[in-house]
């Protein structure tokens, strides 16, 4: 099967900003780069090395073992809880343009044979914002990780919290943050992959909760923006502040990982971090003892 027919036949449906065929142009340089040669590259433009932002498919198809993804939740869409103006006629829009039911897509997988709860968030589907079904959903894999003792990898990206559910989308940061804190405290290993951008209420719970943060190169990774932050404080501050790197070097980020050894040094952290399985034992242990001399 080629790469893409692989990508095609994963998607839930085809629309015209799923990953599709058409060539891609790279806003940063300007080259038209063919899909499938994106793809072959981790959808980093060939001529200037720049990042494009990946549909959560494509994530999933670039890090998981081949065949070995089972999704969660699927059927679940948001509603309307708080009657927003408009806000039925924006999910319909973003359904169609992202070709995902929300902005979020949860499910367990292997990445090089090892088993693990994933949740990869998409930012064509409104930002990425979490509204309470993107709350719920991830909660619940969280739930289901430490029932069944699964360590979490999740890839970030979010413009924060969804402003047509007001509060309720608020409380989703306490939520998660519950259910990532009690995974922990069963022992879970729990690996945040920060993608540009993790924005707002995403990076001010769930997205620094890992035990081992990770980024991509140049992220942009914050809670306000630059110039909210500099109208606030009245300081100028400094050129990149908010990305990747800047993070990393005042402790913020632990790791930063190039997209096309991510799955690799992924696999090595959960390899690392496996918990030896406790030896069935076939007969009772004082069976196994040594008679006594007499």
């Amino acid at each position: 099967m080629s790469l893409k027919d692989t990508i095609s036949s994963i998607l839930p449906h085809s629309t015209p900003a799923a990953p599709a065929q058409e060539p891609r142009t790279c806003k940063q340089c300007g080259t038209t780069t063919a899909y499938e040669e994106l793809r072959k590259n981790h959808m980093i433009c060939p001529s200037c090395g720049a990042y494009y932002r990946m549909h959560a498919w494509e994530r999933i198809a670039d890090i998981l073992d081949e065949g070995s993804f089972t999704e969660l939740d699927k059927a679940m869409q948001s509603s309307d809880p708080i009657s927003f103006p408009n806000y039925p006629q924006k999910l319909a829009q973003a359904k169609q343009a992202s070709g995902l039911q929300e902005a979020v897509v949860c499910g367990i997988g292997k990445i090089e044979g090892v088993r693990c709860a994933v949740f990869v968030m998409d930012s064509a589907f409104m930002m990425g914002s979490m509204g309470t079904i993107v709350g719920e959903k991830i909660t619940r894999l969280f739930e289901k990780a430490t029932a069944q003792k699964l360590p979490v990898v999740g890839f970030l990206t979010s413009g924060g919290a969804r402003m047509q559910e007001g509060i309720l989308s608020l409380m989703q940061m306490a939520k998660v943050s519950g259910a990532v804190r009690k995974h922990s405290d069963n022992g879970g290993l729990y690996l945040p992959v920060l993608t540009d951008p993790t924005t707002g209420g995403i990076t001010a719970s769930f997205a620094m909760q890992g035990d081992i943060i990770l980024a991509e190169p140049h992220a942009l990774i914050g809670f306000a923006g630059q110039r909210v932050i500099e109208q606030t404080t009245g300081e100028k501050l400094p050129q990149g502040f908010q990305r990747a790197e800047f993070l990393l070097e005042h402790g913020f980020v632990d790791l930063i990982e190039e997209r096309p050894r991510l799955r690799f040094m992924l696999a090595n952290l959960l390899k690392l971090h496996q918990k030896p399985e406790t030896p069935k034992m076939t007969k009772p242990f004082r069976s196994l003892m040594p008679e006594r001399r007499r």
